[in-house]
């Protein structure tokens, strides 16, 4: 027999002396708890599932890339977006698409724009995106990075 233990039911915070009133936490997850973090790595685990780029997370940050040689290439990465998208509403999760950047890296010039969307908002292309505190640049230039 399974039986859920509640690990915590009631929520409250504490400044100096001052106690807020308690508050009934009915789902969940306090912020700063220890389970935290792998309560949501359990919960978006199956995120890559059906995805045929590469996808990397860490903690809620997510990135998803793939060698683009043809419109068919294109035409792949925008239905694994739409994939996100469809397990995004399957989860119950929102993804904000307005914190989401498209970058083409290459050196070649290329005139074409890139024409991505998530959720039916376009991506903003720009040239460069930080991760994990790396700044990558569109003409992988290192520049920002060192000065």
């Amino acid at each position: 027999m399974d039986k859920v233990i509640p690990i915590s039911s009631h929520a409250e915070n504490q400044l100096g002396a001052h106690l807020s009133e308690e508050v009934r936490a009915t789902s969940g997850d306090l912020q700063g708890s220890v389970l935290g973090p792998l309560l949501f790595l359990a919960y978006v685990n199956d995120i890559s599932r059906n995805i045929e780029s590469t996808i990397r997370l860490f903690a809620d940050d997510c990135v998803i890339y793939r060698k683009i040689i043809n419109k068919e290439d294109i035409e792949k990465l925008q239905k694994v977006l739409d994939r996100l998208g469809e397990w995004a509403v399957e989860n119950a999760m929102r993804i904000n698409p307005s914190k989401s950047k498209a970058v083409r890296f290459t050196r070649a010039r290329l005139k074409d724009p890139l024409d991505y969307s998530l959720t039916n908002t376009s991506i903003p292309e720009t040239s460069s995106c930080k991760q994990l505190g790396i700044i990558l640049r569109s003409n992988l230039s290192w520049a920002d990075q060192v000065n």
